[in-house]
């Protein structure tokens, strides 16, 4: 690590003084390391996107993503496929992919730990999705994507609530969101390398790539790790609140249960539509690989003011994306991540 760029959200976690101090004290414990650091305040996830490409372009070796799993998200979009390394300084409330790879969660120690660690290279998951303008779109993502309940609860949920409320209220405005939601559900094509594509109707699909959440969830889908170059999925084909439940208590215990209506499969590739009847097309028809789409958090006044039958949402790394359809697969050899040396 010689030269850093810093991009640092303070939309992230909690706010406050301290918050800064700890930022100002991991940026000391870098440049003591002999990094030549320059800091940038992004202040929108497209402003951190394009953060991320310029410091590429600048010739910068490793970008900090200071922030949570979003911000994260984010920055990756501007570094998939090149050699530029990511480093983390979690800012965030849940911080999942710094509780996977091991990284403290107090900023200054993780910094520490950034300036002696190592470089992974990992592979990314990828989803194609209709944004909410109508228009395809593509994201890469690191900890998991999901369409059914669990993205419609972060279409209806608010990132404010869970910053200024902390997570326990926002679990709680989770959990009364999740016991009313109409399960409606979509149809999955999947295949696991060459061999016969399946069929399945389902209610939720999460397709997940690390193995430990940390906090009170640890693992979700046994067998999914940041070194597979294949999707580990959870697919519900049941409507019942009681299988969902029998399925997280069991992982919240480190058990794991045969639940009638819930598998987990591993998938190369997974391609969701709604129903035939509402006239979905395949996903991705209008994507070209390497084509530009720009995220955007913007959810459109027809979605905001319309709760249709037909709306399937889609949403990685906690982010909304957008709508069905939408195809999900794996890019090995994808992003640089510095991790804890463990030598």
């Amino acid at each position: 690590m010689r030269k850093a760029t810093i991009l640092f959200n303070p939309n992230s976690g909690r706010r406050g003084r301290k918050r800064d101090v700890e930022l100002n004290h991991a940026i000391g414990i870098i440049q003591s390391a002999g990094v030549h650091t320059d800091l940038t305040v992004c202040l929108s996830s497209q402003e951190a996107t394009d953060s991320a490409r310029c410091a590429v372009a600048a010739g910068s070796d490793t970008v900090f993503a200071c922030g949570g799993d979003g911000t994260i998200h984010d920055v990756i979009q501007g570094l998939a496929g090149t050699p530029v390394a990511l480093a983390i300084l979690p800012f965030g409330t849940a911080n999942a992919l710094a509780h996977d790879l091991g990284i403290p969660l107090r900023p200054s120690a993780a910094a520490r730990v950034a300036v002696t660690g190592t470089v992974r290279r990992v592979a990314l998951g990828r989803i194609e999705y209709e944004d909410f303008k109508g228009k395809a779109a593509a994201r890469y993502f690191t900890v998991a994507a999901g369409i059914g309940v669990d993205a419609h609860l972060f279409y209806k949920l608010t990132a404010q609530l869970k910053n200024r409320s902390g997570m326990a209220a926002y679990y709680l405005k989770a959990w009364q969101l999740w016991a009313t939601y109409n399960m409606r559900r979509f149809e999955v094509e999947y295949a696991n390398g060459s061999g016969p594509r399946q069929r399945a109707s389902l209610t939720e699909l999460l397709a997940v790539r690390i193995r430990f959440f940390g906090n009170i969830l640890r693992e979700l889908v046994p067998g999914a790790s940041l070194d597979c170059n294949h999707l580990r999925t959870v697919m519900c084909r049941t409507a019942s609140r009681n299988a969902y439940l029998q399925y997280v208590a069991g992982r919240l215990i480190g058990r794991q249960w045969n639940i009638e209506g819930i598998d987990v499969v591993s998938c190369s590739e997974v391609v969701c539509r709604l129903p035939v009847e509402h006239g979905a097309s395949p996903p991705g028809q209008d994507h070209r690989p390497g084509q530009d789409h720009r995220h955007s958090k913007d959810h459109g006044d027809h979605d905001l003011n319309n709760e249709g039958g037909d709306r399937v949402y889609v949403e990685a790394d906690g982010e909304l994306l957008g709508r069905l359809p939408a195809r999900m697969t794996v890019q090995p050899d994808s992003l640089s991540l510095v991790v804890p040396n463990l030598q």
